[in-house]
């Protein structure tokens, strides 16, 4: 009933911010204000995107900030172009393959390795807020740290996701004392509307924006860093000074392929969300999708057959690009898109979802990796039209729960597949030294046939991401949704031999009819945090997931 009563909400009475000027929108309305009090104050697209980063850091700590990574995909109006940067985390020096297994030589339970040092990436958010401020910056760089300071030093009003997630971890923190003392009180973890001041969080962000990245990779800050992983009571690891120094964010060429009358960008690896999200969708491509709309089970079928084969490439083609060979081209080659979506039938499921061989391959073994939904998304567009589109996370619920000088630290390690080996081959995405595990974070960029930028988006969700991202394309470009109607759609997703429908939705209640074509489905609970912004009739307007607590706001 809930998520029904979100659905009809956010299509018949949420507030869509519409301007001519600029637009933010964010998972927090504490860090959407953040943006667009950036640009109210001249700022760029880039700057009020790092704000909203900064101030995500202090008010939805379980998810996100300077102790994780990120993707940013970047329009600039004044050139045309398109371009990404890598903030991924990154494995120490002293990583090795053998990182997640146990004295028997098997991978270690997920949930083991995930508290304390061992799953811990040097963090790259900020070497990526550097490079996007050197880029595309208008504001003096302290000037982006302010509102993130200030709801650090003044308090801010623990949210309700935030409230539940404290209570979630709570019997896993009597090893993390020093999270404790900033989100628990009186001994127990802190509910909605109870006050937080994190001062330690606030000295932290004041170094960084007198000093610049250097307060956080070299100093006192990376001191914290080290100390906190190395001294952890639970799998204390190996992160040096020198990896911090050493770290650097990417630029890495965009990932783009027409779909329709559009052109979607996205990120490429270590990211595997452009190139998944594209396979959908250039799988899709020879189907009357909009003849059959979004109330015809036959097009979900669809969607989920699509899904599964991308999802398959996935698993074994993609890693980062600096250790593996990543057949990106191949990958989103219509020809090739076209022979795999010819294994879909409109009337039955496949069965067997196994990847292809892209052009450019050399044969390979799949992985699965251990990605959870946690991860935050927001964007911005100013009044000259730059587009900024940032998706950034800690990985799971309060990351690795370590605390360094106020923020949460990653456990983003736990990303890359815990078997080094299948089939006696090396897994693409195994932990090497230096390296930045797979992502499935999809922040994207359409553009119509103009090559102006129609819409930006991306999601929370772990590898759910991934499919949060295409459905809402799907629903803008071939159901001709507002972008808050096609994000409110009915996510889906697979587990197993099942395909999975969100509970509370049109599509569970068409779960019978989805069976005759698609075999097992099961209604689950898939919550998402997509934000986005789109162009229509001549300004831009936001829009924030229904399952959220995230809004969009007009310069």
């Amino acid at each position: 009933m809930l998520n029904r009563f979100l659905l009809l909400f956010a299509l018949f009475v949420m507030p869509v911010a519409t301007s001519a000027q600029g637009v933010v929108s964010s998972a927090d309305s504490r860090a959407t204000a953040a943006g667009q009090q950036i640009l109210r104050d001249g700022g760029s697209a880039a700057d009020a995107a790092m704000a909203m980063m900064l101030a995500l850091t202090v008010v939805e700590p379980q998810s996100s900030g300077i102790g994780g990574g990120g993707f940013l995909i970047h329009h600039d109006a004044a050139t045309g172009r398109t371009q990404t940067i890598d903030g991924r985390e990154k494995a120490p020096a002293a990583a090795t393959p053998e990182r997640f297994l146990g004295a028997d030589g098997k991978p270690r339970p997920f949930m083991q390795v995930v508290p304390g040092g061992l799953s811990v990436g040097v963090p790259g958010n900020i070497a990526l807020m550097a490079q996007t401020h050197a880029k595309w910056g208008r504001l003096p760089w302290a000037r982006l740290f302010d509102p993130a300071i200030k709801l650090a030093e003044d308090g801010f009003a623990v949210s309700k996701s935030t409230a539940g997630y404290l209570a979630m971890v709570a019997p896993t923190w009597k090893d993390f004392p020093e999270s404790q003392a900033i989100y628990w009180r009186d001994g127990k973890p802190l509910a909605a509307g109870e006050t937080v001041r994190n001062p330690a969080l606030a000295a932290t962000l004041r170094r960084i924006a007198a000093e610049g990245p250097d307060g956080f990779y070299k100093g006192p800050v990376a001191d914290a860093i080290v100390n906190a992983v190395q001294g952890s009571k639970r799998n204390a690891a190996d992160m040096t000074r020198a990896d911090l120094a050493a770290y650097e964010a990417k630029e890495r060429p965009p990932v783009c392929m027409a779909y329709r009358a559009y052109k979607v960008c996205g990120m490429g690896p270590p990211s595997s969300g452009a190139t998944t999200v594209l396979g959908i969708l250039g799988m899709l491509e020879r189907f009357d999708m909009k003849a059959m709309g979004k109330d015809d089970p036959r097009a979900w079928h669809l969607i989920a057959e699509a899904m599964k084969l991308a999802y398959a490439d996935r698993d074994t083609w993609v890693g980062d690009r600096d250790f593996v060979d990543v057949p990106v081209a191949g990958l989103i080659d219509k020809a090739y898109l076209a022979k795999r979506s010819a294994g879909i039938s409109p009337a039955r499921p496949l069965g067997r979802y196994e990847a292809g061989m892209p052009p450019g391959a050399a044969p390979r073994t799949a992985a699965m990796s251990g990605e959870v939904p946690s991860t935050t998304h927001f964007v911005a567009v100013d009044g000259r039209g730059n587009v900024a589109s940032m998706t950034s996370t800690v990985e799971g619920i309060f990351g690795s729960q370590l605390v360094a000088g106020g923020f949460i630290l990653n456990n983003e390690l736990t990303d890359f597949s815990f078997a080094p080996e299948k089939d006696g081959a090396p897994v693409a995405n195994r932990v090497e030294a230096n390296k930045r595990p797979r992502s499935s974070m999809s922040p994207t960029i359409v553009y119509d046939a103009s090559g102006k930028p129609v819409l930006a988006l991306g999601s929370a969700g772990g590898p759910r991401i991934i499919m949060h991202v295409a459905k809402t394309l799907i629903g803008w470009i071939d159901f001709g949704l507002p972008v808050a109607e096609a994000i409110a759609l009915p996510n889906i997703y697979f587990g197993g031999d099942a395909t999975l429908v969100e509970k509370g939705t049109f599509l569970a209640a068409m779960q019978g009819e989805m069976t005759r074509y698609d075999g097992l489905v099961t209604a689950s609970d898939l919550g998402s945090k997509v934000n986005a912004v789109e162009y229509v009739d001549g300004a831009w307007r936001g829009a924030a997931d229904p399952r959220s607590e995230g809004n969009a706001l007009a310069e």
